[in-house]
């Protein structure tokens, strides 16, 4: 190994201005404009992975935009580690809150600024680098590799559950290896081994069949954004918990093991509602913190439109109102039931002088990893040789839906080797990575490749 971290710190400043001419590319995928850019970036990217030993590489066309598939197979016996990330990026809308140009990284303080430096460009780079290296050292691979880098990630990976269903021989293998998560606190390694699921529901609340003169009408018709309100207002008690009938009957109870590592995390509410701006913290009694962000169910009311929104004054009774809820669900809630469930309450809260349409409008589901399957116990240790601390492990609050199709489909584990911040800006103005944890991210990727080909 020692040869090959040697190649990685030696060839780092090449690898920074790779990921520079990656980044570069302004793949976003959600504008149609951009199309091009999106099949120009996926070329670059199965440029780079040729580079980095595959001797199979293929640029599988979609409906929407390509998926990057590469491989290499050349040690039989050993495991075999698919690497999946994504080469598409958010829009960067407003610009003038940027401090360079979205697409023309600057690198300033020890971190690399611009759209796609974190998510996912950085953290997926490490990967093809960390391979790179192992490659280039020793002309072989410790074990046998596959890459799924996919561009439609940030508009919901509409094409990578078809691509999973048709390609599941070519995509078998023993672990999934992903770097698109957040670190715990900086330079300290993190495994995140569960994630939340998402259900997002609309809410349409209807009353006459027209706009009226809130001085006419007012007083003796129902409002829909009041009735609104106090549907929302009904849908958790003085405890912030749930009301929705059944929402907690299949939550997986937190185990004495992960309490006593939440524990460990020394987690300071104090520092977390400063830097929120916030005089408390509010949430689900009877729960720390960690756990209400982790492994505690939740609903939110995301959104609430209705009447007049422009600036003065209008005085309108509106004929309807709308509000968009989502519910973060933990490991054995099913979305659906829960989706089920929330309608009916919807409907029984609703008075008569009211029409209510309740929609789905997406889900994710939860998942959990063990924390002594091979994978995670491989990927623990190497981080903790690239950063030189003890790796800790942590859930992530939010969802990301491919991580459980992957699982599902392929029946292997997860490792979510993240190497991001919670202040790196993703998906805002002025995204940023720390060339550290870029460097160290490397590392990281090719300890792990090395431990987890002994197993």
């Amino acid at each position: 190994m020692e040869s090959v971290i040697n190649h990685i710190k030696s060839n780092f400043d090449n690898y920074v201005n790779e990921l520079m001419e990656y980044i570069r590319i302004p793949s976003i995928s959600t504008l149609e404009s951009h199309k091009h850019e999106m099949q120009r970036c996926a070329e670059f990217v199965s440029s780079k992975l040729r580079n980095a030993g595959m001797n199979r590489v293929e640029i599988f066309q979609t409906k929407g935009h390509p998926i990057v598939y590469g491989e290499w197979l050349g040690a039989p016996g050993k495991p075999t580690v698919l690497i999946y990330g994504h080469y598409d990026v958010q829009p960067v809308d407003p610009i003038d809150l940027w401090n360079n140009p979205p697409f023309e990284p600057v690198i300033k303080d020890g971190k690399i600024w611009a759209r796609g430096a974190n998510d996912d460009k950085g953290q997926a780079f490490v990967h093809f680098k960390s391979v790179e290296a192992f490659y280039k050292t020793n002309g072989t691979l410790p074990l046998n590799i596959k890459f799924v880098i996919e561009g439609e990630e940030e508009i919901g990976s509409a094409n990578l559950s078809k691509f999973l269903d048709e390609q599941k021989e070519l995509l078998k293998c023993d672990a999934i290896l992903i770097s698109d998560t957040n670190m715990f606190q900086p330079g300290v390694p993190t495994i995140t081994y569960g994630l939340r699921g998402l259900l997002y529901m609309e809410v349409e609340v209807t009353g006459p069949n027209r706009d009226l003169h809130s001085g006419s009408f007012g007083g003796a018709v129902a409002n829909p954004i009041n009735e609104l309100a106090k549907i929302i207002s009904k849908l958790q008690d003085k405890n912030g918990k749930v009301t929705v009938p059944n929402f907690y009957k299949d939550v997986m109870k937190l185990s004495k093991e992960e309490r006593e590592n939440f524990r460990r995390l020394k987690h300071s509410d104090k520092n977390f509602a400063k830097d929120l701006d916030v005089k408390e913290l509010q949430g689900e009694k009877g729960f720390s913190t960690l756990e209400r962000l982790w492994v505690r169910p939740t609903l939110d009311c995301n959104g609430i439109f209705g009447g007049f929104t422009e600036k003065g004054a209008k005085t309108v009774l509106p004929s309807k109102a709308t509000a968009k809820i989502s519910m973060r669900l933990v490991p054995n809630q099913d979305p659906k039931k829960i989706a089920r469930d929330f309608e009916k309450h919807i409907r029984a809260l609703a008075p008569k002088s009211v029409k209510v349409d309740v929609r789905n409008l997406h889900y994710g589901y939860p998942v959990v990893a063990p924390l002594n399957g091979n994978a995670i116990k491989a990927a623990a240790i190497a981080t903790s040789k690239a950063f030189g601390k003890k790796t800790v492990y942590t859930r992530e609050g939010g969802s990301i839906p491919v991580v459980v199709d992957f699982m599902k489909k392929l029946n292997a584990p997860a490792v979510l080797m993240g190497l991001g911040l919670d202040s790196d800006n993703i998906h805002s103005p002025n995204e940023h990575f720390r060339l550290e944890n870029f460097e160290k991210g490397i590392f990281s990727s090719a300890y792990f490749l090395d431990e987890f080909s002994k197993i």
